[in-house]
């Protein structure tokens, strides 16, 4: 599906980012920009995109985002995000990826950890690093601090090539974290999943796991929509897998497997039905201004991006309909690779009942703080992040590269091959087992009311990064400066 360009005011730039690059291609028109928002212990992460328009202030939005979902879920990294304002269907997209990539090698080398994203595989992107001789990973620059940089690339392609249901990793749990982050939200809402109605919008990676997950709790999936329109069924909801079954790579679903009831409507009919859940997984700035007021759903679960702008969002709350925005529900992806890089869980399970953990807890405590305020959960959770930011930059360090991004304790446990994670529904963290086989050492105190995973070794070995580099540290967080 071609994109276009789409300036609207930034919702969550709220200071200068940290680094701002801009290349221009010698051979070919395109243009690419890199965004560093912030540094935590030296390091940012955020994918590399490529799309036809791709401006620099919507890859400015994008590494903010990831700075939030660092924050949100108390992983010590900053945001970042890289975008190609090319075609990636053009023939020469490959080489225009790869001389972007030299031109940025210093960032890629020791701050930038990236990875594929909307028009980057991921395939394609750990090729053009290896060509351009950085890396057989884009996660490079997370690599190289490892004390153990094979142990750990091992790690990653045991964990990111296993399919889990024919789903990657990332596919998985980015999917299960937006299942589990509508979960909480109706739970919140008193709204029994048994009973729940959803529409999602795309059926790719992200929205076809989201609906499976949904579905496989309980949830009704009355419609679902891709390319070529909105596929509905009121009465029965529809069959997930085997849409699933019958979607082409390109997230199009087949029509000759339609059942005798499943109705095919317009495509931009799924914002008007009568549902509890809108799941927005496609393209970003999809409900906007002027057609939020044809919602009739009580929750907005953000799979996709920034896919509300911010006039439409405060019509919903001041409608009374809450948006669990994407820096919370759709981290999962994120969180789940970081996870593997630091050697927290080894196995698509173990990142599920991870998430699960503490995924729930986060949305019921933001969607909690937004109802006694009166504001949106966007802006409670925007705040949380910030604070929790603050706090890793203070216990880890802001710009300079310390060693201990990695824990020094000694990683034990193996992934397990033919892994199947969460086969028969969602699990949560309650089965104890599953976490202390996946999990190697306890997350940080990422919120108020987190729940305790498994904790196989408290002792991490870190010291105060300002005692170990006084010259560099950033000291206490000043609430009033441009970095806060």
């Amino acid at each position: 599906m071609t994109q276009t360009a789409v300036e609207t005011p930034l919702q969550v730039l709220e200071h200068e980012p940290y680094l701002q690059v801009t290349w221009r291609d010698t051979q070919t028109p395109a243009r690419g920009f890199v965004v560093i928002d912030q540094l935590v212990t030296g390091i940012a992460t955020g994918g590399l995109r490529m799309r036809p328009g791709c401006t620099v202030n919507e890859v400015g939005e994008l590494a903010r985002e990831m700075t939030l979902k660092m924050g949100a879920f108390g992983i010590h990294v900053g945001g970042a995000k890289g975008g190609i304002d090319f075609d990636s269907a053009d023939p020469r997209a490959e080489e225009v990826r790869e001389r972007f990539l030299q031109a940025v090698r210093p960032l890629l080398e020791r701050f930038w950890v990236t990875a594929g994203d909307l028009g980057t595989q991921q395939e394609q992107l750990d090729r053009a690093f290896s060509r351009v001789g950085i890396d057989e990973t884009s996660l490079h620059a997370a690599v190289v601090r490892a004390p153990d940089g094979a142990e750990v690339r091992s790690r990653i392609r045991q964990a990111f090539n296993t399919r889990t249901e024919g789903l990657k990793l990332s596919e998985l749990v980015g999917g299960y974290g937006v299942a589990e982050a509508a979960l909480a939200a109706l739970e919140h809402r008193d709204i029994p999943a048994e009973t729940a109605r959803a529409v999602v919008q795309g059926f790719g990676a992200m929205g076809g796991s989201t609906a499976l997950y949904l579905a496989r709790a309980g949830v009704k999936i009355v419609g679902i929509t891709d390319a070529q329109g909105l596929i509905l069924n009121e009465t029965r909801g529809l069959d997930v897998e085997l849409l699933l079954s019958a979607r082409t790579t390109g997230g199009v679903i087949d029509r000759s497997a339609l059942r005798d009831d499943d109705m095919e409507c317009p495509g931009d009919s799924w914002l008007s039905q009568d549902v509890d859940v809108l799941v927005p997984a496609a393209v970003s700035y999809t409900i906007t201004a002027d057609n939020c007021d044809q919602i009739r759903g009580k929750l907005v679960v953000e799979a996709a991006n920034v896919p509300t702008t911010p006039e439409a969002e405060q019509r919903l709350l001041e409608r009374g309909v809450t948006v669990v925005p994407d820096f919370i529900a759709n981290t999962g992806a994120a969180a789940g690779a970081w996870w593997v890089i630091l050697g927290e869980v080894v196995s698509p399970s173990g990142a599920c009942s991870r998430l699960s953990a503490q995924i729930r807890p986060l949305v019921q405590d933001l969607m909690n703080r937004a109802d006694e305020t009166g504001t949106s959960m966007r802006t409670a959770g925007v705040q949380f992040a910030k604070e929790n930011s603050q706090r890793l930059i203070r216990e880890y360090g802001g710009a300079v590269a310390f060693r201990d991004l990695f824990p020094s304790t000694p990683q034990g446990l193996q992934f397990t091959e033919g892994d199947e994670g969460p086969a028969t529904g969602l699990s949560h963290a309650s089965d104890v087992a599953d976490i202390a086989e996946a999990v190697i050492h306890s997350p940080n105190a990422a919120f108020p009311g987190a729940v305790d995973v498994v904790d196989v070794s408290l002792e991490t070995g870190r010291e105060p990064n300002g005692a170990a580099c006084p010259a560099y540290w950033p000291g206490p967080a000043d609430p009033d400066s441009a970095q806060s």
